[in-house]
């Protein structure tokens, strides 16, 4: 996978710099060479998914709960979020995380295919404008110092970039830290899920009456989101909805 020439230089997009002269070389080949499609491996020109597989990935349901974006049969609020109301108010996803999705995130994540973060960008785009979605700021999901050093760059902060630009929304990097290396969530047992992003986030600006949109790649349990709601609540956000590429339905 490479970069399209329609892509950002990596020296601008990296979250983290170490890894800037990398992603410029690739950069440049990409100027200089087609783009195949992740999924078909067909060439697909400046996109990083071609349209006949973009078509065919598996969309999250319309008919979701507004608040946490589990399948509902109505559309309306699930029993979950009536009877234990998380401290985000929405939640919208593009897709179920299912291949290739999952496998897509994967290759973002740990692989460096960051012409992902574009396509996934794009897409999350055209989901807010669906949903005529406001925003006051866009915040990624922070990872923390150590994790960030081991991967090189936040995947959430990568794709919010083009998000923000391509909606004139102001980008908060600086708002929220992430004070606790917390155990990965896909390691996890349902109820250790649950417990294990509390406290990982602290406050650092006020963000006070404003609607905060929260972008972050896979949606399970929401714990992580909802803790991260919390301490946005907690620093004066009047609203915060989640962003996400994919939603996994809540494990038994």
């Amino acid at each position: 996978m490479h970069w399209s020439p329609n892509v950002l230089p990596a020296v601008e997009i990296l979250s983290n710099p170490v890894d800037a002269l990398k992603g410029l070389l690739l950069h440049v080949t990409d100027i200089l060479m087609p783009q195949d499609c992740f999924v078909c491996g067909s060439v697909a020109g400046g996109a990083a998914v071609c349209a006949p597989c973009r078509s065919e990935l598996i969309r999250h349901a319309d008919r979701a709960c507004p608040v946490c974006a589990l399948p509902t049969v109505d559309g309306r609020t699930c029993g979950h979020c009536l009877r234990q109301p998380p401290a985000f108010d929405a939640t919208w996803a593009v897709f179920d995380y299912a291949f290739p999705v999952d496998a897509m995130l994967h290759a973002l994540k740990y692989r460096h295919h960051l012409a992902l973060a574009d396509f996934f960008a794009h897409e999350l785009s055209e989901l807010a404008a669906e949903a005529r979605l406001r925003a006051d700021v866009i915040l990624p999901m922070p990872l923390h110092p150590r994790r960030l050093a081991e991967r090189g760059f936040n995947q959430a902060v990568e794709i919010a970039r083009p998000l923000a630009r391509a909606n004139a929304w102001p980008l908060e990097l600086a708002a929220i830290r992430r004070v606790r290396n917390t155990v990965a969530q896909a390691a996890l047992d349902r109820e250790a899920r649950l417990h294990n992003p509390r406290g990982a986030f602290e406050g650092v600006q006020p963000l006070t009456g404003l609607r905060v949109v929260v972008v972050d790649d896979v949606m399970t349990t929401g714990a992580t989101l909802n803790e991260l709601a919390r301490t946005l609540k907690r620093q004066g956000a009047a609203w915060v909805g989640n962003l996400v590429i994919a939603r996994t339905p809540v494990p038994d």
